[in-house]
């Protein structure tokens, strides 16, 4: 039997947490260090949220053979300081939590490495909000699909049907969530403080766009 409470999906960076410029940061110091040159920064803008290695390749123009290299020197740094210099955005621990007494279950729908955002989660105390974390496997390399396989695992893992009767919805700051939702029957919240280009949550087909977290709350709400 399908799942009758209220499912609410969050994606992680630029969703719960503002990496505070540890990523564009990090994605450019480690082509430096293997010799390529920097995208401008839109181009790093846009490199967060879709899988590290897709970006490498599309934006960064890195060969598929020196992939691995350049994720290994940039996971290093992210976990050297990028992980502790990240910070949840204002009012979002509070919103989960309001949703968690209304009676919603909440998880986490992220592109990042599966137990690096547990590890991000735990490091910035958001881990127990949380009934569980679905993202890439260990091997980045073996990610396919996008955003959607994880989303869909995040349903059968909570017994959730796709579509409107399952009551289950996505929030996130890029296009690829809301694409990602839609591919499952899902509706899409989008939010403004992320990585989304003016337009861009808009054209992809979000249910709604808010701009704080307690105008997310409000929304959700309505779902509950």
């Amino acid at each position: 039997m399908a799942n009758t409470r209220a499912l609410i999906l969050f994606d992680l960076d630029g969703t719960l947490v503002d990496p505070a410029g540890t990523i564009t940061g990090g994605i450019s110091s480690a082509l430096e260090h293997h010799g390529f040159p920097v995208p401008p920064d839109d181009a790093l803008q846009a490199m967060i949220g879709p899988s590290l290695v897709h970006s490498l390749t599309a934006t960064a123009g890195v060969p598929a053979s020196r992939v691995p290299d350049v994720v290994a020197t940039y996971r290093a740094g992210y976990l050297a300081t990028g992980m502790s210099r990240s910070r949840p955005y204002p009012g979002i621990a509070r919103c989960v939590e309001a949703l968690l007494d209304g009676g919603a279950t909440v998880a986490v729908a992220t592109q990042k490495p599966e137990w690096l955002a547990e590890e991000l989660l735990a490091a910035q105390g958001l881990r127990d909000l949380f009934s569980s974390v679905h993202g890439s496997p260990r091997d980045e390399a073996a990610t396919a699909g996008g955003k959607t396989p994880i989303i869909r695992a995040a349903l059968e893992h909570h017994g959730y049907d796709a579509g409107p009767a399952g009551r289950a919805v996505m929030v996130g700051d890029r296009r690829h969530d809301v694409e990602g939702a839609a591919a499952n029957g899902l509706a899409c919240i989008g939010v403004t403080w992320g990585f989304a280009a003016p337009g861009e949550l808009e054209d992809a087909g979000a249910a709604a766009v808010v701009g704080s977290a307690d105008a997310l709350l409000e929304v959700l709400r309505g779902r509950l």
